[in-house]
């Protein structure tokens, strides 16, 4: 039986873990398009190169990667025997200018000078192929396997932004969130849920984005009123898993409610109260049946003891008790005290509560979709990034929310306190697999930090024992009065069980350029007064000073005037009053909250610094993008195919090429996973210029930034504490609230 393309695959997603799907895509198709390959390449080694080099060499141990080539390459020889064995039968025709494929792999990780042509990992190096010692390969051949990669590359990326967004635009084309609500939670299925179990145990599941594998045979496990932090690195799916079990894509029991939070509700004439109060679709409905079955009650009381009418009559009263019941277990009556308490502890005030929702901006709006989804209740909560949408005061009540909450819940997060503060269990998404650890974000650390301590001990350990074993073999197997013991190692080497060793943690470095030295006063303040409109003042009489050593972190709530502040400072705002000074060498970067709005969706990122900072080699602009951890593949991808902490990577590559003095960061951690925050924070740390930076993320503050200065109720000004005294206060202020 010949092999097939997914049996390739197969092979090398085994043999190479974490290998990019589009590698695995390519070199597959690659090794069975023969006809089409050049008639003398030799096609397994080629493959065997490109692999290599899609290994990045933060994660590549060499001795232990050149053995899990050679077992792959050897693998894919038996696949391929047949379709391999005809190309020599027309090579040894004289088919093929005599040329034949060699009678075994050739290591080219020896083969002298590499160049950098076309990377994935450390960079996909065709041309270093070309110039090993050990290859016979044509350069002419090698280009033409470039540009086919290329083409695929542009290719999949494309189809990639087409098919992946099929799940996410049936989710978003919904006809209304009614009818969304209604099929994916049936009345009748939250009433079938009595006595049932509303655990999840799912031992395999499969899903895809696009082409692209996510999670092969992964077992989802979630017990009822545990609250699970789902982490993994950027771009490994977590959001798509999200969107699967919002849609039911995998097989989550029916009785079980689900609710997604991830889309920001549509605006209306509706108020924020009244859309709390709907987000409970069946509640909305039972409440208007009740109504109308009151209507017509009366209607019939009116033709008094006419027989005709008994039966519509008791039918109708019937009916009207199993509304009642459905919602006194829906707890209805207390549903107007509820809403408002949530929307109060997201900072809607009264005054807010009864404004349309057309009038709220897209983050008030997202936090309008968190007050509806913790009003719903449902048996599982799925919350994306919900510490992107809000300040840090909500924050703060929203952790202390979550610990009550009596469901379970789901939610991605890069805020280890907000995981610490949360979670009860986390879940690491990585390899198309999910691994459970009990705790919180800290308790996992620690956990798995000690698990692969003892792996990797485990492993070095019988490796050293294989290593005594073989010696013993080799140097006693053909004397003749030790030949039984060594075939006594031989058989005990065979039983010895095959370990891995644990994957190595990716360590991430982020690189801003050091920025030469400039005379004070570098940026000023002055007694600035600012508002949109002259009866609405905004801020008053703000004076800050900010120099090379500043590391100034602004918190405060949404509205306040944060982002204002920034503007102002940059010059994108003129202030009523007082003024704002800058060095005349003064150069500003500037990372907006939105960045994702200023990168465009259909170009590359090597394209789109080539498109802002014209001038360089492709591989400069490579080079430089790899200090931001774009590259080998990605840095060949349509933006738009990429994660939102791959943007962020982008938007960074982009604000360092203008070689700033002074960083001003607005929600910089936004989408970034653990380890781009760790790498971002490194880096600022060891920059020698000033930062501002806006932020929630209580690690990232209390790391970068020297001092802390609060934005509210008009005016900016340093606060005599840190994060936590911050954060409690502002939950002690919210409870001491009627």
């Amino acid at each position: 039986m010949s092999a097939t393309e997914e049996d390739i695959a197969e092979e090398i997603r085994s043999a190479l873990p974490g290998t990019e799907e589009i590698v695995v895509q390519y070199v597959s198709g690659y090794l069975l398009d023969l006809d089409d390959a050049a008639e003398d390449e030799d096609v397994l080694e080629i493959a065997r190169s490109i692999l290599e080099s899609a290994i990045p060499s933060s994660s590549r141990d060499t001795s232990n990667t050149n053995a899990q080539l050679d077992k792959l390459v050897k693998r894919l020889d038996e696949l391929l025997e047949e379709p391999l064995r005809k190309r020599v039968e027309k090579n040894c025709a004289g088919q093929t200018n005599g040329l034949v494929r060699l009678d075994k792999v050739m290591d080219l990780s020896k083969a002298s000078t590499m160049s950098n042509t076309i990377g994935m990992g450390q960079g996909v190096d065709l041309e270093s192929i070309n110039k090993g010692k050990a290859s016979r390969v044509d350069v002419k051949k090698l280009e033409k396997q470039e540009t086919k990669l290329r083409a695929k590359i542009e290719k999949r990326a494309k189809r990639d932004l087409y098919e992946g967004s099929k799940l996410l635009d049936q989710y978003k084309k919904q006809q209304s969130y009614e009818e969304m609500f209604m099929k994916i939670n049936p009345l009748d299925a939250a009433a079938a849920s009595m006595n049932k179990s509303k655990d999840v145990h799912l031992p395999s599941i499969d899903v895809n984005f696009g082409s692209n594998r996510i999670l092969s045979g992964a077992s989802l496990t979630l017990a009822y009123g545990r609250r699970y932090g789902l982490i993994g690195r950027n771009g490994v799916g977590k959001s798509t898993l999200l969107r699967h079990i919002a849609m039911r894509e995998v097989p989550i029991p029916a009785y079980i409610t689900i609710l997604f939070v991830e889309q920001e509700i549509v605006g209306d004439d509706t108020t924020a109260l009244e859309s709390v109060l709907k987000a409970d679709v069946w509640r909305d409905i039972l409440l208007r049946e009740e109504t109308t079955l009151n209507t017509k009650l009366a209607e019939l009381d009116k033709e008094g003891d006419d027989k005709r009418f008994e039966d519509a009559r008791e039918e109708a009263q019937a009916r009207l008790a199993e509304v009642h019941t459905r919602l006194a277990e829906m707890e209805a009556e207390s549903g107007p005290a509820r809403a408002a308490s949530l929307l109060a502890g997201l900072g809607f005030s009264e005054a807010d509560q009864s404004r349309p929702t057309k009038s709220f901006s897209g983050g008030w709006r997202m936090r309008l979709a968190l007050a509806r989804a913790l009003f719903v209740k449902p048996a599982l909560l799925l919350l994306d990034e919900p510490s992107n949408h809000i300040d840090l005061n909500a924050l703060a009540w929203l952790e202390d929310y979550l610990q009550t909450w009596s469901g379970t819940l789901l939610v991605v997060s890069h805020d280890r306190a907000f995981l610490d503060a949360v979670a009860t269990d986390i879940i690491h998404m990585h390899s198309g697999r999910l691994d459970y650890y009990k705790g919180n974000f800290t308790q996992f650390y620690s956990t798995k930090s000690e698990r692969d301590r003892n792996l990797r001990k485990e492993y070095e350990t019988q490796m050293e024992y294989r290593k005594h074993l073989q010696a013993f073999i080799d140097r006693w197997r053909y004397n003749a009065n030790r030949a039984a013991q060594a075939q006594s190692k031989i058989k005990i080497l065979e039983k010895l069980p095959e370990l891995h060793p644990p994957e190595a943690d990716e360590i991430e470095t982020f690189k801003f350029p050091e920025t030469e030295k400039i005379s004070p006063p570098i940026l000023q303040l002055n007694e600035v007064t600012f508002g949109y409109t002259p009866d609405r003042i905004l801020l008053k009489d703000v004076n800050i000073d900010v120099g090379l050593d500043s590391r100034i972190a602004i918190v405060g709530p949404n509205g306040a005037g944060k982002s204002t502040l920034i503007k102002l400072l940059i010059g994108d705002l003129k202030p009523f009053a007082g003024h704002v000074s800058q060095n005349g060498r003064l150069r500003i970067g500037y990372f907006a909250q939105h960045h994702v709005d200023n990168l465009d969706p259909t170009m590359t990122p090597v394209q789109f610094l080539a498109s802002k900072f014209p001038g360089k080699t492709e591989q400069e602009y490579r080079s430089h993008l790899g200090n931001f951890q774009i590259s080998g593949m990605t840095g060949l991808q349509m933006i738009g195919t990429l994660s939102g902490g791959q943007k962020s990577r982008v938007a960074f590559a982009v604000l360092s090429l203008q070689r700033p003095h002074v960083l001003l960061l607005d929600e910089p951690t936004n989408h970034l996973d653990i380890e781009g925050l760790d790498a971002l924070m490194a880096a600022l740390n060891a920059w020698n210029g000033g930062v501002i930076v806006i932020s929630h993320d209580e690690r990232f503050i209390t790391t970068v930034a020297k001092e802390l200065w609060v934005c509210a109720d008009g005016t900016v000004s340093k606060f005599k504490g840190d994060v936590q005294a911050y954060k409690s206060l502002i939950v002690s202020n919210i409870k001491a609230k009627p």
